[in-house]
């Protein structure tokens, strides 16, 4: 096997196209009284708890109370998910080309282990993938839940792909795709290859100028996106 490939959730792989931000919203209040400053807070490419963490701390809730509810937070925010995504007009939306890529890379499975690398917390990116139909694609992955910072999953993935198949990756044989420049610099500790993806919120320029090895508009084209994630 020559290539771990780590892809990202929301805006890389699929939108809820609001849902989870509108759910996320509610469990604060519900919990902690306050949701912050969540309308004008930058969700994209941060870790859930690093995105609670910050709206709670900018709304000057103690750190200590930040701690003693996360466990009640994730419970009311799961169970919010889980009812908004399943209500019948709701559609979570799949991205274009990411089914007939995974489905192409699913063949290419001597040469290129799939796993997940996502700010998520793991119940999280599973519902959301339950909801569109991607369940069962990956299987393994490094998420927010594992911890608050990103740049600390990459090592994460890494380790569990090792695990799951013996084998165990190293530097450019790790390959991290994501729609943001946290996704991108997030690999850097590793030496990572990172292929961003323009189907979320920062443009091509923006994600080239972070940094990203490769940059896409979208998945919609299947040779060049499996060039893009298998070449050495």
């Amino acid at each position: 096997m020559e290539k771990l490939i780590l892809f990202d959730v929301d805006g890389t792989l699929l939108s809820t196209q609001g849902a989870a931000s509108r759910v996320f919203r509610e469990a604060l209040i519900e919990v902690y009284g306050t949701a912050g400053p969540i309308d004008n807070y930058p969700f994209h490419g941060r870790t859930d708890p690093e995105i609670a963490r910050a709206l709670l701390t900018h709304a000057d809730v103690d750190e200590e109370e930040i701690d003693r509810g996360f466990e009640r937070l994730w419970k009311a925010y799961l169970k919010g998910l889980r009812a908004a995504l399943a209500k019948e007009d709701h559609q979570t939306r799949v991205m274009p080309g990411v089914v007939p890529l995974l489905d192409a890379l699913e063949l290419q499975r001597d040469v290129a282990l799939l796993g997940l690398l996502t700010g998520n917390i793991i119940e999280g990116a599973r519902i959301k993938l339950a909801s569109c139909g991607l369940e069962g694609r990956f299987a393994f992955g490094a998420y927010g839940s594992d911890h608050e910072r990103r740049d600390r999953l990459p090592a994460i993935a890494v380790e569990r792909a090792l695990s799951h198949s013996g084998v165990t990756f190293a530097g450019t044989d790790v390959v991290i795709v994501g729609d943001t420049p946290f996704d991108v610099a997030c690999g850097q500790p590793i030496g990572a290859r990172a292929v961003a993806v323009a189907t979320g919120r920062h443009s091509e320029p923006e994600l080239d100028e972070a940094g990203a090895d490769v940059v896409l508009p979208s998945f919609a084209d299947l040779d060049v996106s499996l060039a893009a994630l298998l070449e050495d």
